[in-house]
């Protein structure tokens, strides 16, 4: 099941960026060549900074945002990207 949301159209604030991780065991976060990965199972940081990395500076989710099985992907990184899809 694929769904598209359009960020231009609705606003993923801080508790909605949250709700997204609920069940998720990764979070890969790429701000360009920069790829952090955090493990939301054993190491999971406090909401303030899970939103620092999801959210941009208007306070809404960064796009593209994709979840992918059990893993949430921020942002666009090509290599990122070919590791998760296996492309």
């Amino acid at each position: 099941m694929t769904e598209e949301i359009d960020a231009r159209k609705v606003r993923y604030g801080d508790s909605e960026a949250l709700e997204l991780l609920d069940g998720k065991s990764t979070l890969f976060v790429a701000k360009g060549k920069k790829v952090s990965r955090v493990d939301l199972r054993k190491d999971r940081p406090e909401d303030t900074a899970l939103t620092g990395l999801m959210l941009g500076p208007t306070g809404n989710l960064r796009a593209p945002t994709l979840i992918v099985g059990k893993k949430v992907v921020v942002g666009f990184n090509q290599e990122l990207y070919e590791d998760v899809f296996g492309g």
